[in-house]
């Protein structure tokens, strides 16, 4: 059963900072409008383009508040709100009714209306892709859908860049925001650390993006701004009743491909910003990662399960395969060279060579110029990058996921992996500990299998294992160092 929070919120008044960018929007369409949200349009001065805002919302009750204020807030508000929470066990719906109501903002560019509704959609299946889509019915009237997390907060100037952008171009079916992740509120050693690794990750992919032409492989649900005329060619295109379906761990991906296949341009934009939530627990951060990974291989791979099919060689995935491609390398080298040191220490053959320190160099180089392009980079962002040391933990764990990703996809294990997520991060499961198992028992198995050998066949082994571990590692200090010397246009992440 819908539950339709009554509008009892009074009426608040913000006022932020205004710009001439939405000087030049389209015409306002009316269609499905309240009479009082007409009569305060027609008193503009300027016409606009509308924008509905969506907040699929899952026990969200620690961060809703800082969501929908950080809307209400914006220059440019959205037109309407609406909060959808599903299958929640928490406070997020009463305290999202606090907002609910209709709001009058003054910035600027005039006098702004927006109204907040909150549905409680009880028991969905379908999840966060249920509520998008629940969402979706609600605003298919407007020229915009704003799809908002529930953790993600967004700069005041960020839906303004958005809207500016998607109607300067009518071939643009959609854009995303930068992410990044607020690290002052985090507490704990180990929390610090695995955000400030999330941000790092998410400024190397943004930085990607952006230097793709501003190229969006993935229009990321934190934050991003859809056309709702691209969502209905979508939905005809291939034969849906709604935007996003279930068939996918990665609804975002999957939209974003039928977006260009439609084709419309999935975009990143330069200058809006949101802080998204992150991982703070190593079972969270798994769960995640792996999640992300798994729908990602779906996507890629041929005959994916489901109805929908995979499309490896879709112009969105081929970022997707490079990932994978270098993740695989990364691992190789790491793996390789570790086996290699401990084989040619146990036999007193190890020969230590200056060149070896090429690559962390570059990579340290590498991780710097990263830090140093984020826009809201901090000192520990600058640590984690000089060091190489909290780096390449971090890297270790990614590997872990990915490996875990891609065996969990070749098993052909049916799994639900969003709710593996969302047990792990209420703080259960114990998944996160299968790569340390692996690990050990892999180790293990190495140290007597080697011990078995003959100095002969160990000799060999390092004979043959050495020069190609040396190659794979030139080629790739080649990659980073080409990397490192790029230009970045000025872009920050």
């Amino acid at each position: 059963m819908t539950q339709l929070v009554p509008l009892t919120r009074t009426t608040r008044t913000h006022h932020s900072e205004a710009t001439a960018a939405l000087e030049d929007v389209t015409t306002v369409s009316s269609h499905g409008f309240a009479d009082d949200f007409e009569a305060v349009l027609d008193d503009t001065s300027v016409h606009r383009s509308t924008i509905g805002c969506v907040i699929p919302a899952y026990n969200e009750e620690e961060s809703i508040a800082q969501v929908i204020e950080s809307l209400l807030r914006q220059t440019r508000v959205p037109d309407v709100i609406h909060v959808v929470v599903n299958n929640t066990s928490d406070r997020t719906v009463s305290i999202a009714s606090t907002f609910a109501g209709p709001h009058e903002i003054v910035t600027e560019l005039g006098e702004q209306f927006t109204e907040v509704f909150v549905h409680d959609i009880g028991k969905n299946p379908d999840k966060k892709v249920g509520a998008l889509n629940y969402g979706y019915t609600l605003v298919e009237g407007y020229d915009y859908l704003l799809g908002v997390d529930g953790d993600t907060v967004a700069d005041a100037k960020a839906v303004e860049y958005l809207e500016s952008e998607a109607t300067s171009d009518t071939r643009i079916g959609g854009i995303s925001a930068i992410y990044s992740i607020d690290e002052k509120p985090i507490k704990g050693g180990i929390a610090k650390f695995l955000i400030t690794g999330q941000r790092a990750q998410f400024a190397a992919f943004n930085l990607h993006n952006l230097l793709r032409g501003r190229n969006m492989a993935v229009l990321g649900g934190q934050f991003s701004i859809f056309s709702t005329q691209a969502l209905r060619e979508v939905m005809k295109e291939n034969h849906q009743s709604t935007p996003w379906v279930k068939d996918s761990e990665v609804e975002d991906s999957l939209l974003s491909l039928q977006i260009k296949s439609a084709g419309y341009l999935t975009k990143i934009s330069p200058f809006a910003r949101a802080d998204v939530g992150g991982m703070t627990t190593l079972r969270a951060l798994d769960a995640q990662q792996v999640k992300w990974t798994y729908g990602a291989i779906e996507l890629m791979w041929p005959g994916q399960r489901g109805d929908t099919k995979g499309q490896p060689f879709h112009p969105n995935l081929r970022v997707r395969w490079l990932e994978n491609f270098g993740m695989l390398t990364n691992l190789f080298v790491r793996v390789a060279f570790v086996a290699l040191l401990a084989g040619s220490l146990s036999i007193g053959a190890f020969v230590f060579s200056p060149w070896w320190l090429l690559a962390p160099a570059v990579a340290i180089a590498l991780n710097t110029r990263m830090a140093l392009t984020m826009g809201n980079r901090s000192a520990r962002d600058i640590v984690f990058a000089v060091t190489l040391v909290p780096a390449e933990v971090y890297m270790w764990l990614r590997l872990s996921y990915f490996a875990r990703s891609w065996t969990r996809f070749l098993s052909r294990k049916k799994v639900d992996n969003w709710a593996m997520q969302a047990k792990a991060e209420r703080g259960a499961g114990l998944g996160h500990w299968t790569p340390l198992v692996v690990v050990v028992a892999v180790i293990i198995a190495m140290a007597v299998i080697w011990s078995m050998l003959g100095p002969m066949v160990q000799s060999t082994i390092l004979w043959i294992g050495w020069p190609i571990v040396g190659v794979v590692t030139v080629l790739q200090t080649l990659s980073m160092f080409f990397k490192l010397i790029r230009r970045q246009h000025g872009y920050k992440v």
